[in-house]
């Protein structure tokens, strides 16, 4: 049986698992306000805290969200 993509597992999840979806919202969520720090030319000390706090926080969700997904793929 052919094993299905990372992304095929990523939709299923997002629709039949709660927790995946909150985790994959909250991810982009702080992947949009990253990319907006990133476009100011200069950080002040506290956007420079809250973007590394940001990018911390989007690879711990990126990294529960890839457990999720091997599960997944494991299981079926």
């Amino acid at each position: 049986m052919p094993s299905v993509s990372v992304e095929d597992v990523k939709e299923i999840l997002i629709k039949r698992d709660e927790e995946f979806a909150r985790i994959y919202r909250k991810h982009r969520e702080l992947d949009e306000k990253v990319t907006k720090l990133e476009e100011l030319h200069h950080l002040t000390p506290e956007e420079e805290i809250q973007e590394k706090t940001m990018k911390k926080d989007k690879l711990r969700l990126k990294d529960e969200m890839a457990e999720m997904i091997k599960a997944y793929q494991e299981s079926h």
